[in-house]
């Protein structure tokens, strides 16, 4: 286990960071050969994306949330032209499950993916969700795949400046490696999430549940009762984008 989880690899100082330079202009050129060359694909809003990532204040964090409609979609959704994919120092990092991407010692090299390991199943209190909370904090990128309406976005809380999209990619055969397809990505908006924690505040303070399993958000402000509107508006706000998205994918693939 502790071969696995080869923290030195996740340092981006790690040999001068020459190795995660590597790994990235490597996945780089594979998603955008996939995206590109063996498939036919179509970008809209991209611009959106691009600026977020290319253009934040420091220490702002950016948070995606994408559909997972195949195991090439992350990072191959983002192999469209102009897009900095293979830059390892504005590049995502993402959860991987543990039981798939860290079995072994030559699989753990995914952390210079900037990669962490999760546990499946194993809730949102495990060890390295503070790993991933830090990066969180430092005003990293990540993206997390959309399972359902009611999914937790990072242990319920998000920073308070916390920049948030939406990604759709859809395909007759998503992201085929070995086959031609018709893939399309569709970027959504950015949330007003300062707008979001406002009115969360604005929400009583006298909360009639128990409050154990929910943090004290200090120096956020945040009662339980303001997390819980402000946890159910954001599982709404990405439920809402994520099937216009998709309408708006699926009307393209009839077309």
């Amino acid at each position: 286990m502790v071969g696995r989880k080869m923290e030195w690899a996740a340092s981006g100082t790690h040999l001068r960071g020459i190795p995660r330079k590597v790994v990235f202009m490597t996945v780089g050129a594979f998603a955008k050969a996939v995206a590109n060359l063996l498939n036919t694909t179509t970008v809209n809003n991209a611009d959106t994306l691009t600026r977020l990532v290319r253009c934040r204040p420091p220490g702002v964090p950016l948070l995606t949330v994408s559909n997972h409609m195949s195991t090439l979609d992350d990072p191959v959704m983002r192999g469209f032209e102009g897009f900095p994919i293979a830059d390892a120092r504005v590049g995502c990092w993402v959860l991987a499950a543990e039981d798939i991407c860290f079995k072994n010692t030559v699989l753990s090299y995914f952390r210079l993916r900037k990669c962490i390991p999760i546990t499946r199943g194993g809730g949102i209190y495990q060890e390295h969700m503070n790993e991933a909370l830090d990066r969180l904090r430092d005003g990293a990128w990540w993206t997390v795949a959309y399972i359902s309406r009611r999914q937790s976005v990072s242990r319920r809380c998000t920073p308070k400046r916390t920049k948030m999209v939406n990604c759709q990619s859809h395909s007759s055969c998503p992201c085929n490696s070995n086959s031609s397809a018709n893939c399309s990505s569709w970027f959504g908006e950015e949330f007003d999430l300062p707008k979001l924690k406002q009115m969360a505040l604005s929400q009583s303070k006298d909360s009639s549940h128990s409050g154990a399993r929910w943090p004290i958000l200090k120096p956020c402000g945040l009662d339980e009762a303001a997390q819980r509107w402000l946890y159910t508006s954001i599982s709404e706000q990405i439920w809402t984008t994520m099937e216009r998205l998709q309408s708006f994918g699926k009307a393209e693939m009839l077309n």
